[in-house]
Formats: C-alpha cells, structure tokens, sequence
C-alpha cells in the first residue's frame, strides 16, 4: 500500500502499488469487510475484478486482507445485533437490524402496519438522489425530513458513495437506511417494506427516497438491469399505504438509443413491473421536448396506469447549486444532461407538494 488518499466513514480510499512494478492504482478498504488496519507499506491482498472488466463506477481494487498483520488488533467498536448482510459469505457482516427484539425500535416496528401516506420518491439511479433531496428541502424551507432507504440492487457498502456521505454533511438527508443486503445506514433493516416503515415510524421521516446505491447493472434486455426494483419500489409504497412518487430517467444527452428520451429502464419498470399506482413526474420543458416524452409513456401504457404531472426542476438545480454539491450521470454534468437532473428535481418538488397537502407548511 502506498499511500492513503481519503478517509471517510466506513471506507479509505488508498493508492496501491502491484508487485513487479506497476504504476500506482486506486483501492479502497472497508473496516466492516477487513477489520485489519492498513498504513503505508502493508502489504495487502485485493480484488482486482473491478479494474481488469474495466467498470466505471466501481473501478476501484478491494481490499481483501492485510497480509502485513497476522491478526486483528483488538480494539475498537463491536457490531452488536444478530443479523448478518452478505449471508453465508467469507465477508458476512453483523449488524443490528432496526426490526429485531434487541433493537430500541422492536416494538415500534411490530406495531408499525402502514406509511399512511407518507410521500416516497422511487428513483432508478443514484445520481437522481442529490436533486430530489435538494428540491424537497428547498420547496420545504428545509422543514422536510428525508430518508433515504438504499436498495441492495447496486453497491451493497453504504460508504461506498461519497455523494451520499455529502448529503447527509450538507443537511439534504437527514437519515439513512441500507435494506436487504446492503449495509452501513444509520439504520439496517431486513427488507424494503421494513425499511420504509422504519423510515417513517423509526426515524420519524416526512418524506423517503428510494434508490439503489453507484453501479447500476444493464444487460441490453428488457428485464435485465438493476433499476428495475424502482417498480418494485413503487409496489411496496402502495402495499404500505403511501404515496409513490417515480422519478423519470430521462436524456436528450445519451447517445444510446434505448436512454434517448424516456429510458427504457423506466419504462419497463413503470410500464411492466409496477402494478400499485404511482405519481409519475415529468420536468417541465419546452412543449417540442416534452411531446416526444408524453408519447412514450402513453404507448407504453404508463399514462393509463399511473398519473402523469409535471413540474419545475430548476429550484432543486439551484439548490444544489447554492451548495456547492457537484453531481453528474455517466460522466455527464448538470449542464451536459440537464434534463435528466431537472427530472429528478422535478419528483423533490412534487414529494414536497405532497408533504404540504398533509398539513406541513413551509
């Protein structure tokens, strides 16, 4: 190991030197996954999948083990709780789950049955996260409090995501939930469902975001990507008895056909797989760009099934803007792929008009 570059937490970002002399690389070492602390010149053993399939977001080695220590040193906190995420793995985690008899919240969540309408934003991918939050507080006066519950159909560790860190640092999330298999929340939860009524009954949520963490997975076919759970997402918010909000992933930047426009991601899983109804929200655009995007969601049957609204995005751009947070979507920035952002900003705002209808005021 050459040299640690950044620490945050749950995850050091390090620079990596191979044997046999190869330029410096990139690495990260989860202390969940490695309990072994790691200075420089240890010598560590790593996954090195991610950099040889040349992936992009997740173009990091992984730090397996520190073969510079026989052991680990003792010291430190112990996981409590008897929950394990990435099950039956060399690598499982123990946590404490929000549900469990051990868990301050256990009672609260044998009790909790309903959202009771509380407004959930279902998104596809983690780059729409930023510009949702940012234009519930912003059209909220900051008075919103927002969960943002991440899936385990992408990056599994929470510290995984620097954006999400920021947020949270920046008061855009206030607190944050890993179900399934995904682990590092400020609350562990077993599932989906269970994550969305602990958002509400446990963290005391006015407003939830779901979305999956960096790394979504596409196939080019139809049902074969990770971003489906966000009609799946839709799906639980309805059984719970809240009110689904689906942000659009949209671009006029993408040079793939299949994004051009509505995304098909989007459009299989509204379309196809979410069967509860949902608010789905368009940005609101020049009538020559918006035409093309009402047609894709009346041919797929979307405008039929669920509601379409439109709405502004550009106080949540602002808002990010006002602090400082940079965000892009595969490589592309605000500016490069304004629509996409203005989407997601577009479903913030609409969450926050929901939160007003139930009494809140800004």
């Amino acid at each position: 190991m050459v040299k640690i570059v950044d620490r945050r937490a749950g995850a050091t970002e390090l620079l990596v030197e191979f044997l046999g002399g190869k330029s410096p690389e990139k690495a990260i070492h989860y202390p969940a996954l490695c309990p072994q602390q790691v200075t420089q010149g240890d010598l560590v053993l790593l996954n090195t999948t991610a950099i040889g399939l040349g992936l992009g977001t997740g173009g990091y080695h992984f730090v397996i083990a520190n073969l510079s220590q026989s052991a680990v040193e003792p010291g430190g906190e112990i996981p409590t709780g008897h929950t394990m995420k990435l099950r039956y793995t060399p690598l499982q985690v123990r946590c404490l789950a929000v549900e469990e008899p051990d868990s301050p919240y256990h009672e609260t969540l044998e009790r909790a049955q309903s959202l009771d309408g509380m407004p959930v934003v279902a998104a596809g991918l983690h780059s729409q996260l930023a510009p949702i939050c940012a234009a519930i507080k912003a059209h909220t006066a900051g008075k919103a409090r927002i969960a943002y519950i991440m899936s385990d159909t992408a990056s599994l560790p929470f510290a995984f995501s620097r954006l999400a860190e920021e947020l949270q640092k920046k008061g855009l999330v206030d607190i944050t939930i890993t179900a399934g298999q995904a682990f590092g929340g400020d609350l562990e939860a077993v599932n989906v469902y269970s994550a969305l009524l602990a958002a509400k009954a446990a963290a005391q949520a006015d407003v939830a975001v779901l979305c999956q963490g960096p790394g979504n997975i596409g196939t080019e076919t139809l049902f074969g990507f990770g971003a489906i759970y966000q009609g799946e997402g839709v799906n639980a918010v309805g059984a719970l008895g809240g009110v689904a909000l689906a942000a659009v992933r949209m671009s006029f930047a993408d040079p793939r056909p299949r994004h051009r426009g509505v995304s098909q991601q989007f459009l299989v899983s509204l379309g196809r797989v979410a069967l509860c109804r949902a608010i789905v929200v368009l940005p609101r655009l020049e009538e020559k760009k918006l035409l093309p995007l009402r047609e894709q969601l009346t041919e797929s049957g979307i405008s039929g099934r669920h509601e379409v609204v439109i709405e502004e995005g550009e106080t949540g751009l602002e808002e990010l803007r006002r602090l400082d947070i940079k965000v892009s979507s595969m490589g592309r920035s605000v500016d490069e792929d304004r629509e996409f952002f203005l989407a997601a900003a577009a479903a913030g705002a609409a969450a926050a008009k929901r939160y007003g209808l139930r009494g809140n005021s800004a």
